[in-house]
């Protein structure tokens, strides 16, 4: 009977000794067993991955070079090949009485590669201006005043051929505007359609258009 009193004794210590080893947390559990790891909240167990990151070893689908244009687009400093509009062509001026408004510019050759005799001719209401350059700006105003379808480029009548008589090497070029309308006729004597075009509007050819 001694005996299991003894063993009741050491049996009461060891618990209560094992009992004042162990701390409290202050939330009543026991703490964790000395040497387990708990992880952190948000991390990965080792050797997972976290979403969204690409594996070990790939790369980052490539989107081109940096700076490369477009697909379909022209690079600004690229060259175009596309031809600039053509300027629009000269309409024929209608005959009979006219406003007499001109800005011309008329150049006289005795042959293609002659020298060349330059005029300016400026008319305001069939009168010349002074900054008229023209040996007999007086009477080319009036015969623009008059009619301004002179300074049209030869045609040959409807029906009519023009008659094959050669007048001449020379050639005669006018240029600008005649009551607001481009004008860029050339002038020659190759037959009679143009022989009679250059003396029609020989008062504006000038003096050398008059004497060829």
């Amino acid at each position: 009977m001694r005996k299991q009193l003894i063993s009741v004794l050491l049996a009461l210590a060891a618990t209560g000794g094992l009992a004042a080893c162990t701390p409290n947390n202050g939330t009543g559990q026991p703490s964790s067993t000395p040497g387990a790891t708990s992880a952190s909240p948000g991390t990965s167990s080792p050797g997972t991955s976290s979403p969204g990151a690409s594996s070990p070893g790939t790369g980052t689908p490539s989107t081109g070079t940096p700076g490369a244009p477009t697909p379909g687009s022209t690079p600004p400093d690229a060259v175009t090949t596309v031809p600039a509009p053509a300027p629009p062509s000269a309409s024929p001026l209608p005959s009979g009485l006219g406003a007499g408004d001109a800005e011309l510019s008329i150049t006289v050759k005795a042959s293609k590669d002659g020298k060349a005799v330059n005029y300016t001719l400026v008319c305001k209401a069939g009168a010349p201006m002074a900054e008229s350059q023209h040996p007999n700006a007086a009477a080319a105003c009036t015969a623009l005043k008059n009619n301004a379808a002179i300074v049209n480029a030869a045609a040959p009548p409807k029906g009519i051929s023009c008659t094959q008589q050669y007048g001449g090497p020379q050639v005669a070029i006018v240029t600008g505007e005649v009551n607001g309308t481009p004008v860029e006729t050339s002038f020659a004597l190759r037959d009679g359609c143009q022989i009679g075009a250059w003396n029609a509007a020989k008062d504006i050819l000038g003096a050398a258009g008059g004497a060829l």
